[in-house]
């Protein structure tokens, strides 16, 4: 067992001199406040404000005391591990597989260090202050220095270990341990996060310094200069923060239209997105009134995003896995001795907790509002309530227990509406009762990310996937051991190949990308137009694929359907995940259906089906249908190399349009009616004038619906579609309002108009407002729009309201 430092040891590291590191003299002014933030930081990863005898926190700190118990006692320091379920050395040191588990076996035995710490510092624990964990803890630091987190050690491979994950966690284990730590324990310590993490790693911003990244650079900065009392190094991650507020317009980061991308071509709100918001309280709170406060104006850029970019992606304490990235096949881990699975809840918990520290820097309307929208969305999490989360941090459930416990605070419903984000191929739709979401891919948002060995199988995730929730039912649609049970070529709303794809096709870290540009849509921010030129990965596949979001139903296109791989081309309508038991009704044109599995049938001519429970889909002129309800297998494992070989079983109910070997021209139309009776959805299919199809072809696509005055259409070129005919490629939304106005929602998804003209065959008596990109504007019998260049507009929708004649 490491003794602890050697004088030789500590010269070694320290070069012979603290005050290189910051820990020589200094001001009694200046070590105070360096107190005061060790102090606050400490309050900050253990919670404050709770009773430790009342729960949810009793049962939580005595689960910490066990955890903590069990690792102590397996502790085992030898040359290549601290546990032994962790080794680290490595024999072949490169950045393959087998050394990104390795270096993330050093990060997890800090992050244990790091658990075995808060143990000692929280009360009731059964360890608190314990003297054998002490001296277990210390132990432990001065083997994971001795043995390989040191200044004379090359990093192998993730480089996030060994800058982010151990440092992060090795520098809270400083804080918490920080009176029973030598000055050369310390030294030795700083010394190595130093030459891990030099200034250099923040010196500009690119690369893996961007984003989330920078904000954990930024916290390993900050803590090495509070452990250590350097106010140059505090400036500094305080400094280099600000690179991260401004809007961009390319790359990492958020974006105007409330997009957020990690790693270049990545919709990464729920995860990276997650870290982001969730760092950036913290150090907002940790500097705040101190020496090195952030102040930089730009700030308020990541506030506004609270409900601009986050808020749109919650529901019901859910956040959507369209954003989520290759963290959806993080569920049940091999190594987790305690099998708590990761899924949206869990993700979405951590982001409630993260508003809420936010919060205490914002505005007090900000603030105000903030919690508001937090405890409706925790009361309405029925599935995944979020203080009985076993995984959500302490200081984050003291957060959500407060504002729960909170009697000024009023629960607010969730909010309606429609969100296009261009900058990330997404959308969203809410509308009271259900929400849904779409995910898309183009020339610069990728297919899906695999990479580190995960989400093996997610191709076709940005293939028009339409995930959607019930305000009180369904919620675990996507949480229940979904993504390794369900047919990876049969996601929902997808038009895929059946061509057989290898795990991480397409290549790691979002590098397959589709050669096409018109991905997008138009809204009035109530109901949207949205359009996908689809290209299949690794495929020959093209198609055009709309959906038309309205009050209660979704409109789902797609034509100009062509193959050639030599295999079979479907179009997944719903593929519904019913649980273990899978017994939902399905009802198909007023019969009910087998509830036997497995049972598979061809509908031939269907005009409606609906599944008890969750909702209803009509086939407009009818449609034949394959029908499927099946028991599926799967593992986690087969989808992340570090999950679980557990085999797991859920039974679905699939509805799919098989497009056959190799077609032309295929097509479809079908209507999506979230939460819809059976007796709703019957009479939305016998309801003629309900919906019209005026095109439906590979160059246009578009749908009226006279009732709500909506009219939708994707022009993929130039030419007419009913009352409307645009000049080039654009999308088309109108909404004619019964107070006698309509708003008229524009884009160019392509981003590539210098000029585009519009033709409304629609008596108007005047145009009301306008965006400064119309030119001109005749009315009368027909309305013209001439819009100038929206070349710079990044797709984003134009409206122009005009009052009917």
């Amino acid at each position: 067992m490491t003794t602890p430092w050697s004088r030789r040891g500590f010269l070694t590291v320290c070069s012979g001199t603290t005050l290189a590191l910051g820990l020589g003299t200094r001001a009694p002014a200046a070590s105070d406040e360096f107190a005061t933030l060790r102090a606050r930081w400490r309050a900050l990863i253990l919670g404050e404000g709770f009773s430790a005898a009342a729960e949810p926190f009793k049962s939580r700190l005595a689960g910490l005391g066990r955890t903590a118990s069990r690792h102590r006692a397996t502790m085992a320091p030898t040359a290549g591990s601290l546990w032994p379920d962790l080794v680290y050395a490595d024999p072949g040191p490169d950045t393959d597989q087998e050394s990104v588990g390795r270096s993330g076996n050093m990060h997890t035995s800090y992050a244990r260090l790091s658990t075995l710490a808060q143990a000692y510092g929280q009360p009731g624990t059964g360890l608190t202050g314990d003297t054998d964990l002490r001296d277990a803890i210390l132990t432990g630091l001065d083997h994971l220095h001795d043995d390989v987190y040191n200044t004379n050690r090359t990093w192998y491979g993730n480089w996030y270990s060994w800058q982010i994950g151990a440092p992060q966690a090795l520098l809270d284990v400083c804080v918490l341990m920080h009176n029973a730590l030598s000055a050369a324990q310390l030294a030795g310590c700083l010394a190595a996060v130093d030459h891990f993490v030099p200034d250099s790693a923040v010196g500009s911003y690119s690369g893996t310094s961007t984003g989330a990244n920078r904000v954990d650079l930024c916290r390993v900065l900050a803590l090495r200069g509070i452990v250590g009392a350097s106010a140059a190094k505090v400036a500094l991650a305080r400094d280099a923060l600000s690179p991260v507020f401004p809007y961009v317009t390319s790359g990492d980061g958020l974006y105007a239209d409330g997009s957020f991308i990690q790693h270049t071509t990545v919709p990464y709100t729920g995860s990276y997105g997650s870290v982001m918001l969730g760092g950036l309280g913290l150090l907002f709170a940790l500097l705040a009134g101190s020496s090195w406060a952030v102040t930089d104006p730009n700030r308020q850029i990541v506030f506004d995003a609270v409900e601009h970019a986050w808020a749109p992606f919650l529901y019901n304490g859910l956040v959507m896995d369209a954003v989520a990235g290759r963290a959806i096949s993080r569920g049940l881990a091999a190594a987790d001795p305690q099998r708590i699975q990761q899924d949206d809840h869990v993700r979405g918990h951590p982001v409630l907790g993260a508003i809420v520290l936010l919060g205490q820097g914002a505005s007090a309307a900000e603030n105000a509002r903030w919690r508001a929208l937090v405890k409706g969305w925790m009361q309405r999490d029925h599935y995944s309530p979020p203080l009985a989360d076993p995984v959500l941090s302490l200081p984050h459930l003291a957060r959500l227990k407060g504002v729960q416990d909170d009697g000024t605070v009023t629960a607010v419903a969730e909010p309606t509406g429609h969100r296009l984000f261009p900058s990330m191929a997404r959308a969203t739709h809410r509308r009271p009762g259900w929400a849904a979401a779409l995910s898309m891919a183009d020339r610069r948002i990728t297919y899906y990310e695999t990479g580190n060995g995960e989400n093996l199988r997610g191709w076709h995730t940005g293939a028009g996937m339409l995930y959607w929730w019930g305000d009180t039912f369904a919620n675990g649609q996507y949480s229940d051991a979904f993504w390794p049970t369900v047919d990876p070529y049969r996601l929902p709303g997808t038009t895929v190949s059946r061509k057989v794809l290898a795990d991480a096709a397409g290549g790691d870290w979002g590098a397959a990308k589709p050669d096409v540009n018109w991905v997008g849509g138009a809204t009035d921010g109530q109901w949207a137009a949205v359009g996908q030129h689809l290209k299949g990965l690794q495929s020959t596949l093209v198609a055009k694929k709309s959906w038309f979001f309205l009050d209660d139903a979704v409109v789902c296109l797609g034509a100009g359907i062509t193959c050639a791989d030599g295999t079979a081309v479907e179009t997944t309508v719903e593929n519904r995940n019913l649980g273990p038991a899978g017994g939902a009704p399905f009802t198909v044109d007023g019969t009910v259906q087998p509830a036997s599995s497995p049972w598979s049938a061809t509908l031939t001519g269907a005009k409606w089906a609906h599944i008890g429970g969750h909702g209803g889909y009509v086939f407009p002129g009818g449609a034949t249908v394959r029908a499927l309800r099946d028991a599926r297998d799967g593992s986690w494992a087969a989808l992340n190399k570090g999950g679980s070989s557990t085999v797991l079983n859920r039974t679905y109910l699939t509805m799919y349009v098989d497009h056959g070997t190799d077609p032309a021209n295929a097509s479809y139309a079908y209507l999506l009616l979230p939460g819809a009776t059976a007796a709703r959805t019957r009479a939305r299919a016998a309801d003629a004038n309900w919906l019209g199809v005026p095109a439906n072809t590979n160059s246009r696509q578009g749908v009226t619906v006279p009732s709500l005055g909506f009219t939708g259409v994707n022009f993929w070129a130039g030419g007419s579609v009913g009352t409307l005919t645009a000049s080039d490629p654009c999308c088309v939304m109108i909404s004619e309002r019964q107070d006698g106005t309509a708003v008229i929602a524009v884009s160019d998804p392509m981003r590539m108009r210098t000029s585009l003209t519009l033709t409304w065959r629609r008596a108007v008596a005047a145009v009301t407002s306008a965006p400064a990109t119309l030119a001109s504007a005749a009315t009368g019998a027909t309305l013209t729009l001439a819009f100038g260049d929206l070349t710079g507009t990044a797709g984003a929708t134009q409206r122009v309201a005009v009052r009917l004649g």
